[in-house]
């Protein structure tokens, strides 16, 4: 945490007086995707570090307190947040499962967790050939079932165990769902995070935060990756497609590219980091925000992949 001079306070002051304005001129610019007259709302807040949002097929949407542990809840009818776990093996990225699942990146050992409907948790990968993973942050489930994950090194202040890397590099992996055997898929990336698939299962992206580039891949029938590509030259935490085809990374906000990797609009958040997003919602058109303190919504005229 940094302590403010007297000089960043009045930029902050003359920030918060600004930005309004500014948000409505990014969002005007962005009219093709947002729904007429929205504006970024703030949900909630109170927690010390939001991540991980995903909703389930009523458009509730789930997302992790890390630093406390916690999976949330929001009630897409009442806008109430509950407490769904609160041990949650400090999940992070999170995906729903074909059976109704919660499926976490529980970094706390290193693990990927499956949750049932009542929050209990059963471990669905602890290792790779032996050895723990370096902290699996985000994942995506493909139509089949089968789980790509990433795992970038970021120490972290409750780890029990040796806080040195624990494999050879940081790596994106793949859980077949046939015979759950977990495999490498990428071994090339610098520090991948953020990942999403399309719907039919044929394509994935990942982005390379360590290297500020996102990639494309193709997928194979085995799950394996081929041809990959630069979609843009751009990093990010988590990330989402929306039924267009369109691309939201994070990071310093929120910016969408099309399916060319066109910059078409640009969503200021607020003045800190913004983790990662969803759609939920009734209608499947609110983009759903986590940004460290708080989470935030935004209601769109596009709405999310079901």
């Amino acid at each position: 945490m940094k302590k403010s001079t007297g000089f960043c306070s009045i930029l902050s002051g003359l920030a918060a007086l600004l930005f309004p304005a500014l948000l409505s001129a990014q969002l005007m610019d962005s009219k093709s995707i947002v729904a007429p007259g929205a504006q970024v709302e703030k949900l909630g807040d109170g927690y010390k570090f939001t991540e991980g949002p995903v909703a389930d097929k009523n458009g509730n949407v789930f997302f992790t307190d890390q630093p406390n542990n916690k999976i949330i809840r929001w009630d897409a009818e009442t806008n109430k947040f509950s407490v769904f776990s609160d041990n949650a093996g400090r999940a992070n990225g999170m995906y729903f499962d074909n059976k109704g699942n919660l499926v976490a990146c529980s970094d706390e050992d290193n693990q990927v967790w499956s949750f049932d409907k009542n929050g209990k948790p059963t471990v669905l990968v602890k290792d790779y050939e032996g050895k723990l993973l370096n902290g699996p942050n985000d994942l995506w489930i493909d139509p089949k079932g089968g789980i790509y994950l990433t795992d970038p090194m970021y120490k972290r202040d409750y780890w029990k165990r040796d806080p040195a890397m624990q494999q050879d590099g940081q790596h994106v992996y793949y859980v077949n769902p046939k015979t759950n055997k977990l495999s490498r898929v990428d071994e090339k990336l610098k520090q991948p995070n953020g990942i999403i698939g399309t719907k039919d299962g044929k394509r994935l992206f990942v982005a390379d935060i360590g290297d500020n580039k996102t990639y494309v891949y193709d997928i194979e029938n085995d799950g394996s990756l081929a041809n990959r590509k630069l979609f843009v030259s751009k990093g990010s935490d988590g990330m989402i497609l929306d039924a267009e085809g369109n691309l939201y990374i994070t990071g310093k906000g929120v910016t969408v590219f099309d399916k060319t990797g066109q910059q078409i609009a640009h969503f200021p958040i607020h003045d800190g980091w913004t983790a990662n997003l969803c759609f939920g919602g009734k209608n499947n058109d609110l983009l759903f925000i986590t940004a460290e303190t708080a989470v935030y919504g935004l209601k769109m005229k596009v709405k999310g992949v079901k």
